[in-house]
């Protein structure tokens, strides 16, 4: 029996090619697994659990169904879809977990989250994820119309896009977009554990490294954009490969 983990699929209507191979792995693959980890990100963008979206139904029906088959399902919200929320959860079967959470794998404590808050020297993003993690700004945004919430969210994605773009033209997106070193490594001295797990940079990679005079693991989940990106692990193996 394995451990799956996933992130970064980024499921969007306008890229159903990535929602159906994603169904196609919750009908397959994932059938067989103890659990099933996705550390955020799945949409490209959420908004709040009233929107009636296609891609949001035909994916709770898709979790709710492996949920019923037994394979416990858990979720980190990432920095697209920040604002899923206990309802949509209940839908799709899942339990939504702290940002970041220790769990046990096969008898060994392991930190798992989005990784977004690694990612330090990025000013602009940290504080502007600051602002739409506090309670009352997202209390005051889901009480605004669905419609307007839509277009702040297109509002966001491409002043994203704008504030990429400008750190790619300077030559700091390879920095500034990654994990801050120093970061990760007071994370790990903070936990106390030797294995974190998180997505978010879409740099997929095992790094072994030193931290707090010991070695440790650091893994990277891919993105969906091109192929899906899973993270097997059991008693025996950690390995991080494409859909099988």
């Amino acid at each position: 029996m394995t451990t799956l983990f996933i992130s970064d699929l980024h499921l969007d209507a306008e890229r159903p090619q990535t929602t159906e191979l994603f169904g196609r792995f919750l009908r397959s693959e994932a059938r067989g697994a103890d659990a099933l980890y996705i550390l955020g990100d799945l949409f490209e963008a959420w908004v709040g659990d009233d929107d009636p979206s296609e891609t949001g139904a035909f994916v709770a029906a898709e979790l709710r169904a492996l949920a019923g088959s037994g394979v416990p399902v858990y979720f980190i919200r990432g920095n697209r879809d920040f604002l899923l929320g206990d309802d949509y959860a209940r839908r799709a079967g899942m339990r939504i977990l702290a940002d970041p959470s220790v769990v046990m794998l096969y008898g060994h404590p392991v930190l798992i989250g989005h990784g977004d808050q690694l990612c330090i020297d990025d000013v602009a993003y940290q504080q502007f994820r600051a602002q739409t993690r506090d309670p009352a700004w997202q209390a005051q945004f889901l009480a605004q119309p669905l419609a307007a919430r839509l277009a702040f969210a297109q509002q966001a994605r491409a002043a994203s896009k704008a504030h990429q773009s400008g750190l790619r033209d300077a030559g700091r997106m390879e920095t500034l977009t990654d994990v801050s070193p120093a970061e990760v490594d007071s994370v790990f001295v903070r936990y106390g554990l030797d294995t974190l797990i998180h997505g978010h940079t879409h740099r997929p990679a095992v790094h072994e490294l030193m931290a707090g005079g010991r070695p440790r693991r650091r893994v990277v989940l891919g993105d969906w954009y091109d192929q899906g990106s899973v993270l097997r692990v059991n008693a025996n193996m950690m390995k991080l490969e494409g859909l099988s």
